[in-house]
């Protein structure tokens, strides 16, 4: 994905990204994720929900605006598929800010996306 540089200049905590940047990405995704997580429970505050949503779609554009660089390493049709849910997460994010839908389905999202950072496949379904 080559999210290495982007997530230090988005990420004041730049200080502890440390490693390859395959290792970068999945600490970026696992700290975004954990933000959201946290601010799922059910006695948090919405304004800490709407907060972790605002750092999850940070991350996501800095995946929508990498994915479009001729630079990007990642096959084509995997740099379209990003593209695609960076579209889906600022749309469904409006609808949670809104209170129209559920966060959830982004924690699973970008939990599958760390799935695939650690080379992990999904499971197979029936």
């Amino acid at each position: 994905m080559s999210i290495h540089a982007p997530a230090k200049n988005v990420y004041s905590d730049a200080n502890r990204a440390t490693g390859t940047p395959r290792s970068v990405e999945y600490q970026v995704f696992s700290q975004t994720t954990g933000q959201l997580n946290r601010a799922l429970r059910a006695s948090r505050p919405f304004s800490e929900l709407a907060e972790a949503l605002h750092e999850n779609l940070k991350l996501w554009t800095v995946i929508a605006v990498d994915v479009t660089r001729s630079e990007n390493a990642l096959p084509v049709p995997l740099r379209s598929q990003l593209a695609g849910l960076a579209k889906f997460i600022r749309q469904h994010t409006r609808m949670v800010l809104r209170r129209e839908a559920e966060a959830g389905v982004l924690v699973e999202i970008n939990t599958a996306v760390m799935r695939g950072l650690r080379g992990q496949l999904p499971p197979e379904g029936p």
